[in-house]
């Protein structure tokens, strides 16, 4: 859940920013050839060319209003065939006006992109044009207004709905451009999609209340890089452990199934490194546990799945932390899996 946050301008809160801006650096590696050199400066001068000012004009000038508009409307027929095992997910009109809120998002995203700031590398995989800190007070009104729309329907599947839609508004919006521009502008949809989703900012905002040398910053600092590496191995063993599950949305190795596991898997990380910086379980208790309660099973996600998540993040988790880290992140652990059981027990889930 988005909630409004300033960020202070400690050592450790800096610190946890960059961290924070690295996960949206465009994925350029796949241009190189490792065989050539003169086809790597080509590939090298394409890259500023593309990443430039005017570069970056060009490639907002393909994504305009009009046609961003169709691919909502497509990405809308889509979700809603996608979504038709629920009867009546969303009606018509609500349907329309969160079609609408995307529309509008992707417009303020790409005029930010034509104003971001190039810092260009040498000839290397490492670019960054996204500044989170920036981007994310441009897109702050607009993404709160969004939320609020959602929760006023006190329709909880309409979450699932929304992120569907966006999801397949984005693939539709990435084959306007070429390879290059997609991997430049994509950093963008991708920094929305965690930021309605993900509490990054509420994590470099906690750690303000820590000293660089402390333990448990050290350890939320150690742990964000790993992020991704530890949702993949984690999803991997998901998959091992449950073979056979398959949802409306499809099988745990399925794409799209994928990709939203491995984003709730992240988001389940960055709650739990909330937690720890504001040494409280509440975020856990009062929001993740909460959206879990009203989305997962209103889009069929059955809780034996859940907790085997949970379990197998947890047990990755620990097996990156010494003995003193281990003894810091021990309290957090035991109080996101209790508040868990717990509402799983509240529900009745047997599954």
């Amino acid at each position: 859940m988005l909630v409004i946050t300033h960020l202070g301008k400690t050592p450790s809160v800096e610190r946890l920013v960059k961290l924070w801006a690295k996960r949206y650096m465009p994925e350029v590696a796949s241009f190189y050839d490792p065989l050539s050199s003169d086809q790597n400066h080509k590939i090298f001068s394409e890259l500023v060319k593309v990443a430039s000012l005017e570069g970056r004009i060009r490639t907002a000038a393909k994504l305009h209003q009009p046609l961003i508009d169709v691919k909502c409307r497509m990405a809308l027929t889509q979700a809603e065939m996608f979504y038709k095992y629920i009867p009546n997910i969303l009606d018509f009109q609500e349907a329309l006006r969160f079609a609408k809120y995307v529309s509008n998002i992707c417009i303020k995203l790409l005029n930010v992109y034509q104003q971001a700031t190039l810092i260009a590398p040498s000839q290397t995989s490492m670019w960054e044009i996204l500044d989170v800190e920036q981007l994310a007070k441009e897109l702050e009104p607009i993404l709160v207004e969004y939320q609020e729309q959602h929760i006023a329907s006190h329709n909880w599947r309409a979450l699932g709905f929304i992120t569907t839609l966006w999801k397949f508004h984005n693939k539709s919006l990435l084959r306007s451009l070429a390879p290059i521009e997609q991997a430049f502008f994509n950093p963008y949809l991708k920094f929305v999609e965690e930021e309605v989703s993900i509490p990054w900012r509420r994590v470099c905002a906690a750690a303000a209340r820590h000293e660089l040398s402390s333990p448990t910053f050290t350890l939320v600092e150690q742990m964000i890089p790993l992020a991704d590496e530890i949702a993949q191995v984690a999803h991997h063993r998901l998959t091992q452990s449950f073979p056979n599950y398959c949802s409306h949305t499809g099988r745990l190795t399925d794409k799209d199934v994928t990709h939203s596991c491995l984003r709730d898997l992240i988001m389940f990380q960055a709650y739990l490194w909330l937690c720890v910086l504001e040494e409280d379980i509440a975020p856990v208790e009062q929001e993740l546990v909460k959206l879990c309660v009203m989305v997962m099973p209103s889009i069929e996600v059955k809780w034996e799945l859940i907790i085997g998540l949970l379990q197998l993040l947890i047990d990755e988790i620990n097996s990156c932390l010494t003995e003193e880290q281990f003894s810091i992140l021990q309290p957090y652990v035991s109080g996101m899996l209790d508040a868990f059981f717990k509402a799983r027990l509240l529900l009745g889930a047997t599954d």
